[in-house]
C-alpha cells in the first residue's frame, strides 16, 4: 500500500520539477538589460508596438482612460507605458514575462488578479518582445531609465 503512494508522490515531484524547469527556461530569455538606446531594436519595437500594443496601451503610450479605476468586469484598464504609469517600476525580466506569458496570478500578478492582458508568447518572438520594451523605454526621462536599469540589475543579482 505504501509503495503506490510513494511512486505517486515521486511521479508528482518529477512532474513539478519538469514544469518549473520549463517555466524557468521559457521566462529566462531576457537576462540582459533591454537597451532603449539601441536604434535597431527601437525601430523594430515601434512596428511591434503599433501592431500589437497600441490598441490598448495607446499610440502615445498613454494607456486607457481612468486606468486606475476598475471596469464593470472588475479588471483594470490597460495602464500607460509612459512615465505616468508604473511600467518603469518593474525590472526587464518581469516586463518580458508579462508580455510573453500574460499576467499570471502568483507569478507576475497578485494571487486572484484577473487581467485583460493576453500572453504574446505565441504571437511575438523573444526579439520582438524585447524590441517592444526597448521602444517603450526610449520614451522615459533619463531618471526613470536609470531607476529601472538599477531595478533590473538588482533583480538579476537576486536570481
Amino acid at each position: 500500500m505504501r509503495k503506490p503512494v510513494l511512486w505517486g508522490l515521486g511521479a508528482g515531484l518529477v512532474v513539478l520539477l519538469v514544469g518549473i524547469y520549463i517555466y524557468h527556461t521559457a521566462t529566462s530569455v531576457t537576462k540582459a538589460y533591454i537597451d532603449p538606446s539601441d536604434a535597431r531594436l527601437v525601430q523594430l519595437g515601434k512596428q511591434v508596438y503599433a501592431a500589437q500594443c497600441a490598441a490598448c496601451h495607446g499610440a502615445n503610450l498613454e494607456g486607457e482612460p481612468n486606468w486606475r479605476q476598475r471596469k464593470p468586469n472588475g479588471r483594470l484598464p490597460a495602464p500607460p507605458h509612459d512615465v505616468s504609469g508604473h511600467t518603469w517600476h518593474h525590472p526587464d525580466q518581469v516586463l518580458f514575462d508579462i508580455v510573453k506569458n500574460g499576467l499570471v496570478p502568483g507569478v507576475t500578478a497578485p494571487i486572484g488578479y484577473e487581467s485583460d492582458m493576453p500572453a504574446y508568447g505565441t504571437v511575438l518572438t523573444d526579439e520582438e518582445i524585447r524590441a517592444s520594451l526597448a521602444y517603450i523605454k526610449r520614451a522615459w526621462p533619463e531618471k526613470a531609465k536609470t531607476v529601472q536599469q538599477q531595478l533590473t540589475q538588482e533583480y538579476q543579482k537576486a536570481q
